[in-house]
């Protein structure tokens, strides 16, 4: 269970950079990183990290579709915990 809480956290840290460095390149008209990484990032746990850094770097608050695919992540990562609590998969 320890080794499950430290990759949620370092994968939530590392989600949380990410999107901040993606607001600072995007500021200075850089190579960006592109959304495909983020949400692979948050569908493999890094989900509160993509989350916090949209709220804190204020990144991708406004983009419709982005909020749309992480909303999908959002929900099936939930379906997946309901259905490990109440089905024991």
């Amino acid at each position: 269970m320890t080794v499950l809480l430290l990759y949620f956290l370092i994968i939530n840290i590392f989600t949380f950079l990410i999107t901040g460095y993606d607001k600072f390149q995007a500021r200075r008209h850089n190579r960006r990183i592109p959304e495909s990484v983020l949400f692979i990032l948050a569908f493999i746990g890094g989900t509160i990290g993509l989350l916090t850094g949209m709220f804190f770097f204020r990144h991708k608050t406004s983009k419709t579709t982005f909020i749309m695919k992480f909303s999908y992540i959002i929900i099936v990562q939930i379906v997946v915990i309901y259905l490990k609590m109440t089905h024991n998969i």
